[in-house]
Parts: structure tokens; sequence; C-alpha cells
């Protein structure tokens, strides 16, 4: 069996560990989630590797060689009703890198990095640092269950002390490889995050006796305001924005909706372009309310900044031809490179469907990431031995 069809067989057998039998859905401390990490661990172990887990449930395998530690891996747990290949496929690829090399290897498998259960941000690979705080603790899932009442022990941070560098193979979980016609792509920065709740505020009014001029209709102001954040990132190469919830509180057929809520996504690999858009987007709602009498409110502005891929370089010159793409989805690389060099190899996906049943790679596309993997692995082994 070549190394490609390994990896197809067992992403199938992983695929059988659920929540929900017929569908793949894997959270965070449940017995799926348990499953699916004991048979990689059989896996390490049978590629030669010792392993090792913490409380939380993240697994590593390490070959010892030199000085200095590659680590490689990605995240088990999954979303609901999920595809076979997110996560996994990266955890998988990185096992078939096992070699004898000038520095230690450690494949490691996170437990939560999609947050399904706790509504989560990378708690896996955070862990795996030993950097999660008391509000990760307190978090709830629908039970009402803490993360610290779910976790039996402490968590130890499993990072090696001697970490050199990080590397990530992922499905892309875009259309861009596909459009282009070719395999992989070198991730060169995962994008900074912006999130928001926009809460437009007008004056309900009765829909048959109200005249269209002296309305201030909040619904029809958020219209207006989502067409145009789509037009800014259309109009900015490689900004996205998205407003992906909104509703109506008390919305009846007859009545002029006087409150609107609405959730905004806005995302760029480069932080100032992002901080653009949000302050364009602030001074159209400053002229909606102008214009149109609805005051619109942000609230719970979270996110995170853009994350460089440093290795990004290294990796290009071994795929020359190979586009440089960043990511517009989080992955636990942003977490690593906090602390290390890092690197991300893309993965053409059908469609660009994931997070979906539909999500699929191509057996012979998996055999050119597992060939750049290994050969990534030996540039970054082989630079180690020689800056030591």
């Amino acid at each position: 069996m070549t190394a490609a069809a390994r990896v197809m067989a067992r992403a199938d057998e992983l695929a059988a560990f659920t929540e929900a039998p017929g569908r793949i859905t894997r959270p965070l401390g449940t017995a799926s989630l348990d499953g699916a990490m004991e048979l990689v661990r059989k896996w390490m172990q049978d590629a030669g590797l010792v392993t090792r887990s913490d409380a939380l449930g993240n697994l590593a395998g390490r070959a010892a060689g030199g000085p200095g530690t590659l680590l490689l891996g990605s995240h088990l747990d999954s979303v609901a009703d999920a595809g076979r290949y997110d996560g996994v496929l990266g955890v998988l690829i990185a096992l078939e890198c096992v070699q004898e090399l000038p520095l230690s290897l450690e494949v490691v498998a996170f437990a939560d990095e999609d947050g399904l259960r706790f509504r989560s941000s990378y708690l896996g690979s955070r862990a795996f640092l030993g950097v999660l705080d008391e509000a990760d603790w307190a978090l709830r899932d629908d039970a009402g269950v803490t993360l610290r009442e779910a976790i039996a022990g402490d968590v130890e941070p499993l990072v090696p002390a001697d970490l050199r560098a990080y590397f990530e193979v992922h499905i892309e979980q875009g259309p861009v490889l596909e459009a282009a016609g070719v395999p992989l792509g070198v991730v060169t920065a995962i994008a900074g995050q912006s999130h928001a709740t926009l809460y437009f505020e007008g004056v309900a009014g009765h829909a048959g006796t109200t005249p269209m001029g002296l309305r201030h209709d909040a619904l029809a102001a958020a219209a207006e305001f989502v067409l145009a954040a789509e037009q800014i990132a259309r109009d900015e190469p490689g900004l996205v924005a998205t407003v992906g919830r909104i509703g109506v509180p008390g919305g009846a057929v007859n009545v002029i909706p006087g409150r609107v809520e609405a959730t905004l996504d806005v995302r760029h690999a480069d932080d100032a372009v992002c901080a653009r858009a949000i302050q364009a987007l602030r001074m159209i709602g400053e002229a909606l309310r102008r214009r149109r009498g609805v005051r619109v409110r942000w609230a719970n502005e979270s996110g995170h900044g853009a994350t460089p891929l440093t290795l990004a370089p290294a990796l290009a010159e071994l795929l020359p031809g190979a586009p440089l793409l960043p990511s517009g989805a989080g992955h636990d690389a942003a977490i690593l490179a906090g602390v290390t060099d890092a690197a991300m190899l893309f993965v053409r996906c059908a469609g660009g469907i994931s997070h979906h049943p539909d999500e699929a790679v191509a057996e012979e596309d998996v055999a050119a990431a597992i060939e750049a993997a290994r050969a990534f692995v030996r540039v970054v082994a082989e630079k180690a031995c020689t800056t030591s």
C-alpha cells in the first residue's frame, strides 16, 4: 500500500468514531474522540514513536533524534456533521513523515480546534503550550458542564522545551487551488479576524399607516449596511466581510422593523487593511444615522490579529509555481506561530467544501502533499543541524 493510500484508508477508519451515527461529530471530551486518539496512538507506536498525552486529550508521539524538535500535526476533533479530512489529514500525513533526522520529530494530534463543545478557540493547542486561563476553564457546554468539570486532573503542557518549528498540512477549505488547477498551496499567513454584533435601532411603526418618507426602518438600514460591507470587501483584494446572522426581534408582517440584530465578520492577512475596513463600516453606520434616522451600535467586539508564517518562504522554495495564499480560516498553526517558526501546506479539496460530509481530497493530491511534507521536514532538519 502506498503512503497516500494508507492515509486515505486511515481517514476512513477515523470517520467511524462519532457521537452521531451516520455523520461525523467528534467533540472534546467524548468517547468518540478518545477512541480516535487511541487508534492514532497505536499508529504512532507502530511507527516507533514514544507517545504521551494530557488530561485534555492531546496526544503526541516522539521520534528521538538530535537536539531541537520539529513538531508536525493538526487536530482530531470535528464540527457537527463534519467531513473526514479537516484536521485529520494533517495528523495522518505527519505520521508519514517519520524518518531518521538530525533533530527530534514529534507528531501531535490536538483534541480541540473546532471548538464544537465549548464554543471555544484552540483549546487543544493552547493547553499543549500551557496557556489556558481561568476564563477557558469556566466555559460551559450546552449541558452546563464547565471545562474544569469535564476534564479530570490538571493539564500539564506537552510542548517540547527545545521546540524549533511547527508544520501543519491542512485541506484548503476554499476553492482557490481547484480554480488554479494545482494540488498544493503555500500558506503565507493566517488572516486576522474582527467580529462584532451590530444593533440597528430605528422606530417601529404600522406598515400600513406610516408614509415611506417618514420611516426609520432598521431592517432597510441593515440591508444597506450588508451590501456596503460586501462592496468594501469586493474592492479590497484579500478582504472578506460577512454578515452571517441577522434577525428582527418581535418582527411581524405588518410592523416596520424598529430593531435589528446582526453579526459581522471581517478578515484579512494584513491587520491594517482589516482596521481600515472596520473604520469605513463605522462611517457607513454614522451615515445611516444621519440619512435614515437609524442608529448603528457596535457590541461584543472581538478578534485577533493576522499571523505571518515565518517558514513560508522555505516551503515555497520546494514548490516552485505553487500559489502563495493566506488562510481565511483559523488553525492551530496560529497558536504555535506565537512561540516558534511555523509553516502550513494547503491541499486542494473538491469544490472548496469543508466542515461538511461532502469534503473530499484526491489520493494523488495527498501523495503530492506527503512528498512535499517529507522534503520540507528534511530541509528544516538540515537547517536546524547547521545552526545548532
